[in-house]
């Protein structure tokens, strides 16, 4: 039995973006200013730091200005979970130390990256994020940009310790979801990644999901969450549908961060341009469907809130 509150981690958490000034500094007031938007929303949590938030192309120092605008905005409103995976222990640890100083309510950590690590390794790596501080720790299973794949037997390993509250999967197999559920348990949370089959998450186990697209249309996965809940699953599969056809058209721009920063720029949110070697939206033509696109989300969204 975990000692946490697990279901401050249940429903939609967004995965935060990055937020950066004209000269490719960190802004936090534009940090603060979508963090404020988000929670208006009505969503449950952030996840700051991960891939939608550029965490591994960002300084140690950039990352702790990131999550202390997010804290200082809704820390007290949202569940924040933040990203401490770096490719140096002694960085997540000092992240993680970070986060738990400023009221980070979990610490996550995808393997460390460029080196093709041993499972000992990644477990040692985990261990000691884990225990450089009291705050529960999720795990980021994300093979396919980490090249690492987490074995059942090290999930189970892992999910043995009470501050282990659950995993975060972004592989793309839902029986692999299912299958970590059952290791972990009832008390475990597994946690949705791709967001083209959060329906299909929730229905096989997720206890809820953390995405990059949820920002651009978080009503939209907010509506999916609620006809699941209420076990109108045809409504929640016409709304799948139509989120995964936006999605389509996200990643046909030379970057998804790209495309999603430029569309919160024409709502009001401007949080710069990613950080390269993500591209940016540039031609005339891309910011014309862009337009395209951001209207027919809006229109969805009016009515999903409808």
């Amino acid at each position: 039995m975990k000692t946490y509150d697990l279901d401050a981690f249940r429903g939609i958490i967004i995965a935060l973006y990055s937020s950066y000034d004209e000269h490719g500094e960190i802004n936090t007031k534009a940090v603060r200013e979508i963090a404020r938007h988000y929670a208006n929303v009505g969503v449950k949590g952030l996840y700051v730091g991960g891939s939608s938030g550029e965490g591994m192309l960002q300084s140690v120092e950039e990352r702790k200005l990131v999550l202390a605008a997010v804290m200082a905005e809704v820390g007290d409103e949202l569940t924040i979970i933040a990203h401490v995976g770096a490719p140096a222990t002694r960085d997540s640890v000092e992240l993680a130390k970070h986060a738990a100083e400023v009221g980070a309510h979990a610490v996550s950590a995808v393997p460390a990256i460029y080196y093709r690590l041993s499972p000992q390794s990644v477990e040692s790596h985990w261990q000691a994020i884990i225990d450089s501080t009291s705050l529960p720790f999720i795990i980021y299973h994300i093979p396919q940009t980490t090249g690492f794949h987490l074995s059942k037997q090290l999930l189970t390993k892992m999910a043995a310790q009470d501050k282990v509250i659950g995993v975060k999967i972004s592989a793309e197999s839902t029986f692999e979801l299912q299958q970590f559920k059952a290791a972990g348990g009832r008390d475990f949370l597994v946690l949705n990644g791709p967001d083209e089959q959060y329906l299909a998450g929730r229905s096989i186990g997720a206890d809820g999901g953390i995405g990059g697209t949820y920002g651009v249309m978080p009503e939209l996965f907010l509506k999916i969450e609620r006809c699941y809940v209420q076990g109108d699953l045809a409504e929640a599969q016409r709304w799948q549908f139509i989120v995964n056809e936006l999605i389509v058209e996200l990643l046909s721009f030379p970057s998804l961060y790209g495309a999603c920063k430029a569309i919160l720029k024409l709502r009001g949110f401007d949080l710069g341009e990613p950080r390269m070697p993500l591209l940016p939206v540039v031609t005339e033509a891309d910011h014309a469907r862009i337009e395209q696109l951001n209207a027919r989300i809006l229109s969805y969204i009016e009515q999903a809130n409808a």
